[in-house]
């Protein structure tokens, strides 16, 4: 099966899950892996899909034995493996990396939908990226929205700040990347 074919059937099965409308275009997957600060080494990623944003992130030199990637996609994971054997697929929310996975990472890149998630669905994988990232770690984020995809109680609860990249016209929809750290003081 193909990555189209794949996403579209997902897409049609499970709509809350893939809440987009095709895979994220190669212009975005750059741009999100490009987030990544240079000295990082060990990442988490939160809802790869079919990888392609995975497959930006080993093209940067990022060891595969040092990605972390957190599907609920069930044929996702079965992709995600096949592609990359050696990148370590969990078959678990993006909340799963407080308790299963390394203890901590430099990064995490997230294509979950935000946008549509409660403020308490939001704080549990926030809160639980941010137990294992380090004092300079971030939180790279894309969204289809004209704002952050964040809500402000939980980036203040949790003291984060954001930067945010021109909006990707070579996607479908068009997006924006958030790349979330703490305040420094």
């Amino acid at each position: 099966m193909t990555e189209l074919n794949a996403f579209a059937a997902q897409l049609l099965r499970r709509p809350r899950q893939v809440s987009a409308l095709a895979p994220s275009s190669p212009t975005l997957c750059q741009l999100m892996a490009g987030q990544l600060p240079r000295w990082a080494r060990r990442v988490a990623e939160f809802g790869p899909g079919t990888g392609n944003i995975t497959r930006e992130i080993l093209k940067l030199g990022i060891d595969p034995g040092e990605l972390f990637l957190y599907e609920v996609n069930p044929v996702f994971c079965r992709m995600l493996r096949d592609r990359h054997p050696d990148v370590t697929v969990f078959y678990e929310p993006a909340e799963a990396l407080a308790y299963h996975g390394p203890q901590q990472v430099d990064a995490v890149v997230s294509g979950l939908p935000l946008l549509s998630m409660s403020a308490a669905q939001q704080q549990a994988i926030l809160t639980a990226a941010f137990s294992r990232l380090g004092p300079d770690g971030v939180y790279i984020q894309f969204t289809y929205g004209l704002f952050s995809p964040l809500r402000r109680s939980v980036a203040d609860s949790l003291g984060l700040e954001f930067t945010r990249s021109p909006r990707v016209w070579r996607n479908l929809p068009p997006a924006v990347v958030y790349v979330y750290r703490r305040k420094r003081n």
